[in-house]
């Protein structure tokens, strides 16, 4: 018996030794990134360079906003961004709709939108791009979000959540008198708490990372978003390693900090919406 318990603690020595080595790898190059930003350029290219910055500087992050248009590119995936949660709440409320409600071709029309998840998003590009030229919408910010408020994924996870919310609850709620909106946002909402972190942080990623929609439908700078001026700054800084690493940086931190604030309902989020 000891010399099982012996054995069963060594093998998770083991382990936790490899994953802490995995995790180190892959931290890495992020750690090289985030300290390169404060770095000149000059340090980084130089043989010499190490990984802790011999002369901390901002002025990387600083020419951002004054050699590139950083503050506009960072107003547009703002309110990417802030739209994109207005759609997470389109999204919960149709998979509550699917969850909770009977209506004819439920199952029918719940099989086609998960359908349009194996399409992928590239097939799909032109003709969007057509309808919103029709709709004189293209090379602005509404064409940007629109395509982009409602998804299957969001809608399925919402579903496969709610459907694990008793149903005796609600009608004790509608037998008191509250009515289908009070009860979706007083009690839908709350009870969902884990699911609503991790579709939000999903949602933040993407409209955070927007990149090819936006580069397709603008065709004016003033719509382009940080992931497209990143692009840019690769392309006009090529040989200035410092600035690319600043802006990748300012990229990045962000995600870092969303994630870390919301990882504890994640994995809560994904188990619960697998038990149906």
């Amino acid at each position: 018996m000891n010399s099982y318990k012996n054995t069963q603690k060594i093998n998770k020595w083991i382990v936790g030794i490899i994953l802490a080595i995995g995790g180190i790898i892959a931290v890495m190059p992020f750690i090289w990134m985030i300290l390169s930003a404060f770095k000149t350029n000059a340090e980084i290219v130089s043989m010499e360079s190490g990984l802790i910055p011999k002369e901390w500087t901002v002025q990387n992050f600083i020419d951002l906003f004054q050699k590139m248009n950083f503050g506009v590119y960072l107003k547009n995936t703002l309110i990417i961004t802030a739209f994109s949660f207005g759609g997470m709440f389109l999204n919960a409320m149709a998979g509550y709709g699917f969850a909770k409600y009977r209506f004819k071709g439920k199952k029918s029309l719940f099989i086609m939108i998960l359908a349009t998840m194996m399409i992928p998003g590239q097939v799909t590009m032109i003709p969007v791009y057509l309808i919103l030229n029709r709709m004189g919408l293209t090379n602005t910010l509404a064409g940007i979000v629109l395509p982009g408020l409602v998804g299957a994924y969001g809608i399925f996870l919402f579903r496969q959540f709610m459907t694990t919310i008793s149903d005796e609850l609600l009608e004790a709620a509608r037998l008191d008198g509250a009515s289908e909106l009070y009860i979706f946002t007083r009690i839908i909402l709350p009870l969902s708490k884990p699911i609503l972190a991790v579709q939000g942080i999903l949602t933040f990623i993407a409209g955070w990372n927007s990149f090819m929609w936006p580069l397709i439908i603008a065709n004016d700078e003033k719509y382009y978003t940080l992931s497209v001026g990143l692009n840019l700054l690769k392309g006009q800084y090529s040989n200035n390693f410092a600035l690319q690493m600043a802006g990748s940086t300012f990229m990045v931190i962000p995600i870092i900090i969303i994630f870390l604030t919301f990882q504890k309902y994640i994995l809560q989020g994904f188990n619960v919406s697998g038990l149906k």
